[in-house]
């Protein structure tokens, strides 16, 4: 069978197959470096990533180079190299071969069973390879928590949207999802499988506190076979209240209002009765010195109380008199009992008697 195209890379994240490396018997004379031991092959969602522990000789202050291959089932072993690859790994000085570091899009292929070794190199020197287990990405990849996860609080209801942990082929597999969901300090629930990019989790109590978290499944496609995600960080939100309780929102801040207004008002009417006297004092503008006097107090040498005295002279009294005439009894028939005279001026004296 002829193997596949080389490595292709594809999107990142982390699980591990592990497995110490059977280090095979030297090739030729010159295998005297020991072989890299401890490989752990690193697949986390998209990514795929091979490491080993370093090798060293106490004589040879040089630094050890690394050569890693791989295979398909039934091919031959690869160098990590070829062109298209973006990936080199034929003299690497690190202990890692990270297969997705340069691309999104690229790596082994998900559906099939790779096997990779690695060897030491040291100038003319190296060593036997060392191979790690066998793994397939879709059977041996740890699945992370769902990503972007954002939530929107609606009128007793929580809108959650999210994102695949990482993307596949629709010809290949595919992501379901659960959201478990409690109110705080309450009983944990759960949604059924749902596999579109939001969920709207309804009839929950509004204006309360739930708390969630979103899980994924890697369900494959032809081999019918389900790989559950790890459960995303545990998530707050309040909801949002429903018209009921906006209502009686509005109509208790209304009240709320009135009676503030209402005691703030009483008491500074009770205030302004008890200390009347004070208020009144505060208030009160102090009495003022006429402008002649306060001149007069700056300066006593100016004449101002004989400018008074000029402008303040008195006019001509005027008074009104009023005479009374008496008549004798008898004659009062068909006589009138007074008269009166009325006179204007200083000079005027009464004819008869005045009042």
């Amino acid at each position: 069978m002829r193997p596949p195209p080389p490595p292709t890379l594809l999107p990142p994240l982390l699980l591990l197959l592990s497995g110490f490396g059977a280090a095979a018997p030297p090739a030729d004379s010159l295998a005297q470096l020991p072989a890299p031991g401890n490989l752990k092959v690193h697949l986390y969602n998209a990514q795929q990533a091979l490491s080993w522990e370093p090798v060293s000789l106490d004589s040879d202050p040089r630094p050890v180079v690394y050569q890693v291959q791989y295979k398909y089932t039934s091919s031959n072993w690869y160098d990590v190299n070829k062109e298209g690859s973006k990936v080199d790994c034929t003299n690497l000085t690190r202990t890692e071969c990270d297969f997705t570091a340069n691309s999104l899009s690229e790596g082994f292929p998900r559906r099939f069973n790779i096997s990779l070794r690695v060897r030491a190199k040291l100038g003319g020197l190296v060593s036997a390879w060392a191979t790690a287990p066998w793994f397939e990405h879709y059977r041996n990849a740890t699945i992370g928590p769902p990503e972007n996860i954002r939530v929107t609080p609606e009128e007793g209801s929580l809108i959650i949207r999210l994102s695949a942990p990482f993307d596949v082929p629709a010809s290949e597999a595919y992501f379901v999802y659960y959201v478990y969901y409690w109110e705080k300090a309450g009983d944990k629930q759960v949604t059924d499988p749902f596999e579109s990019n939001f969920i709207t989790l309804n009839d929950l109590k509004p204006l309360r506190v739930y708390c969630f978290q979103v899980q994924a499944k890697l369900i494959l496609t032809k081999e019918n076979i389900s790989r559950p995600g790890h459960l995303s960080n545990i998530s707050c939100s309040k909801t949002a209240a429903d018209a009921s309780v906006k209502l009686q929102q509005d109509i208790l801040a209304a009240a709320t209002t009135f009676l503030v207004l209402s005691v703030v008002v009483g008491s500074c009417l009770f205030l302004v009765l008890k200390y009347r006297g004070l208020v009144k004092h505060w208030f009160h503008s102090p009495p003022s010195i006429p402008s002649q006097i306060e001149e007069y107090l700056k300066d006593p040498a100016q004449p101002i109380l004989d400018a008074l005295d000029k402008d303040s002279s008195p006019k001509e009294d005027t008074w009104d008199s009023v005479s009374v005439v008496t008549f004798p009894e008898n004659e009062q028939e068909g006589t009138p009992q007074s008269a009166w005279n009325q006179n204007a001026g200083p000079s005027h004296q009464p004819t008869e008697g005045v009042l």
